[in-house]
C-alpha cells in the first residue's frame, strides 16, 4: 500500500505534461509516452473530446492554408437537388460565369445541383472555382467542376471559411443548409462580425415570401432596424447581382 504523506508534509505530486496530479491522482504506475509506445489498445479515444479539437484545429489550419491565395471571392448557395436540366441549374452557370468575367473566384459548397452549376460556369468562363464539400451521411464528394477543394468534418469550421474568404453571398433557391447560411451572415454582420458584406437573395418568387416577412413582420415589430434590412438586396438579374458586390467590394477597398 501506498503510504499516506506525514502531516505538514507536501503532498504526493506528479507531472503528466501540463497536468499536476497530488495525493491519490498520483498514482499511475505509468507514463503518458510508455502508454503510447507500448500498446495499441482500443480505439475508442479518437472519439474522445481531446482528439476532437484536434481535428478541429487541423480542419482550421487546412482551411486557412488551402484559401489564403484565393482572390476576391463571393460565395454562392443553393440547393443540392437542382436538376441540370432546371432553369436554376442555367443561372448558377451564368452567376458563376458572371462572377469569373467580373474577376471573383467563386465558392460554393462543392457538392451537386446549383453548386455544381455555378462551379462549372465559373470553371468554363476560365475564373478561379473553389469547393468547401462537408462530410454527410447523403450528398456525395466535390463535383468536377472544383478547381480547388477542401473538405470538412465540420459544419462550423466550413461556414468560417465561407465567410472569411468572401466578400459577398449570393443565395439561389435552397434549403435549410441555405437558409442556415443566409441567416448566420446576416447576423454576423447585424453585429459587426464582419463588414460590407452584402447578401443578394436572387430569384423574385423564390425568396419574395421571406424578404416581405422580414420586412412586414420582422422590421414592423421592431425585431430588426432598418439598416438590416437594408442588407438584403432582392433581384432576378445576372448583372445587377454582380453589380452589388462590385459595389460593395469597391466600398470595402475604399476603406482598406
Amino acid at each position: 500500500m501506498t503510504s499516506e504523506p506525514k502531516k505538514d508534509e507536501p503532498p504526493r505530486e506528479r507531472q503528466r505534461g501540463p497536468v499536476t496530479l497530488r495525493r491519490d491522482r498520483s498514482d499511475e504506475a505509468t507514463t503518458t509516452d510508455q502508454r503510447l509506445l507500448d500498446s495499441r489498445g482500443p480505439s475508442d479515444w479518437v472519439h474522445t473530446d481531446p482528439w476532437r479539437v484536434l481535428r478541429i484545429q487541423a480542419e482550421f489550419v487546412e482551411g486557412f492554408g488551402a484559401l489564403a491565395e484565393v482572390p476576391r471571392a463571393v460565395t454562392v448557395f443553393g440547393s443540392a437537388r437542382t436538376a441540370r436540366d432546371h432553369e436554376e441549374y442555367k443561372l448558377g452557370q451564368r452567376i458563376g460565369a458572371a462572377l469569373a468575367e467580373a474577376g471573383f473566384a467563386a465558392i460554393t459548397g462543392g457538392g451537386p445541383g446549383v453548386m455544381e452549376a455555378v462551379n462549372r460556369g465559373a470553371s468554363d468562363a476560365g475564373g478561379f472555382s473553389v469547393g468547401l464539400g462537408i462530410e454527410l451521411p447523403f450528398e456525395q464528394g466535390l463535383n468536377e467542376w472544383v478547381d480547388l477543394g477542401v473538405n470538412f468534418r465540420y459544419f462550423f469550421a466550413r461556414k468560417t471559411m465561407f465567410i472569411k474568404y468572401s466578400q459577398a453571398f449570393i443565395c439561389l433557391p435552397g434549403g435549410f443548409g441555405t437558409l442556415d447560411e443566409l441567416f448566420e451572415a446576416l447576423t454576423l454582420v447585424q453585429t459587426k462580425k464582419v463588414t460590407k458584406f452584402p447578401v443578394v437573395l436572387f430569384g423574385t418568387e423564390y425568396w419574395g415570401g421571406l424578404y416581405d416577412w422580414l420586412r412586414d413582420s420582422v422590421l414592423k415589430s421592431g425585431k430588426i432596424g432598418e439598416k438590416d434590412m437594408a442588407l438584403l438586396h432582392l433581384t432576378d438579374d445576372v448583372d445587377d447581382a454582380v453589380q452589388v458586390v462590385e459595389n460593395a467590394y469597391q466600398a470595402w477597398s475604399d476603406a482598406h
